[in-house]
């Protein structure tokens, strides 16, 4: 139970929350903290929830925090998310098949899965341009070694802005979130003379999760692609976004779901070797920036008739990954977290800024009227 001093505004707020996310977890007790932050101004408060990825990924987490809230102002208040079960009948179907089983699908699917990282391997060799293969990423201040230290910073969109973008240049919204997120990154480093001359590439999580699987953990395999941070004109930059990320979607759907679980251990392999070895921040990057995007409710939730009035992820940088963005939706909003290393990238709030300020950008590349939908104020932390 934390306070700010009265009336506390979204920059207290922010540094309140960049603490309390630089302490790791206590390893003695359940890998998960709540604390309830009041003192905001406008009679608000705010819950700052920390879970390790060990028991949950992004699309759990969500789930988790929902049931948390009601759809219903008057309602009683629910139970919190720690009391939910883990796991329902479907789940443990899905999720506890028998060892056996399991080690006769996994030599069947192999030779699939070998073809499919082959693909990637020839794509990088002999046709590039095609895929977007790990370690092609140059090297940034962004791939450095990291401290303990964290900076978070928050941008809020309108969704129908977003959605409106990504209909006038034929894209997803996930097509769209990475142009505001290269625009951004490329205007940050461009200013601290620190900008690559090849693209930076993504890491994007990708969930693998069943369909009806409600179990804790992580079902995540991982899409690389490029950014486009070396081109300047906004239109072209989504448009090589789009092109590239269709790639990259085409090349995991080509792969029987069955082996999507061995796939994303073989890719990822190398990055998790990199992690426990040490060498992250010390050699050529995997990728450059993980950019992840977790849906969120469609309609305003509450708790004990108090409305939530946005829900900003605060994600996790590695060693040698010292940016992470992740947004979230939540009730016609695009709600964006920037997770930096307060001693990697000093004055990352300005990149909150720079994203808020691409997407009129984008409309004005696209001929989209935005004037109907003012866009919301920026947040800074």
């Amino acid at each position: 139970h934390l306070a700010l001093p009265r009336p506390g505004g979204e920059r207290e707020l922010g540094q309140l929350v960049s603490r309390l996310h630089s302490h790791r977890l206590n390893r003695r007790r359940p890998l998960w903290e709540c604390h309830v932050i009041e003192g905001l101004e406008n009679n608000r408060f705010a819950l700052y929830t920390k879970i390790h990825h060990a028991i949950a990924d992004g699309v759990t987490a969500m789930r988790l925090m929902t049931q948390s809230l009601s759809e219903n102002p008057a309602a009683e208040t629910p139970s919190p998310w720690a009391t939910f079960t883990a796991q329902n009948e479907r789940s443990k179907e899905a999720a506890a098949p028998a060892l056996s089983s399991l080690l006769r699908e996994q030599i069947r699917v192999t030779p699939k899965v070998a073809r499919a990282v082959g693909r990637v391997a020839s794509a990088a060799l002999f046709d590039h341009g095609t895929l977007t293969a790990p370690f092609v990423a140059p090297n940034s201040v962004l791939n450095v070694p990291i401290g303990g230290q964290r900076r978070f910073a928050t941008q809020q969109f309108d969704l129908a802005r977003i959605k409106a973008v990504a209909r006038a240049a034929d894209a997803t919204l996930n097509d769209v979130v990475l142009a505001l997120c290269a625009a951004a990154i490329r205007r940050f480093l461009k200013d601290a003379n620190a900008l690559p001359a090849t693209a930076l590439v993504a890491g994007i999580p990708v969930s693998v999760r069943p369909a009806g699987d409600t179990s804790g953990g992580n079902a995540v395999s991982m899409m690389l692609s490029g950014i486009a941070t070396d081109v300047a004109d906004p239109r072209m930059r989504l448009e090589t976004i789009r092109d590239a990320t269709r790639r990259a979607k085409a090349h995991l759907q080509s792969l029987p779901k069955e082996a999507l679980s061995q796939y994303s251990s073989l890719m990822l392999a190398p990055f998790i070797v990199q992690l426990l070895s040490g060498f992250s921040g010390r050699s050529r990057p995997y990728f450059n920036v993980a950019v992840s995007n977790v849906p969120g409710p469609t309609q305003p939730l509450y708790l004990r008739g108090a409305r939530l009035e946005a829900m900003y992820p605060v994600s996790n940088p590695f060693d040698g990954q010292a940016l992470n963005i992740t947004c979230t939706s939540y009730a016609g909003t695009l709600n964006f977290g920037f997770t930096g290393c307060r001693d990697a990238l000093p004055h990352m709030q300005r990149m909150a800024v720079y994203a808020g300020e691409a997407l009129p950008e984008l409309e004005a590349a696209f001929g989209i009227d935005a004037t109907p939908c003012p866009q919301p104020a920026r947040r800074r932390a």
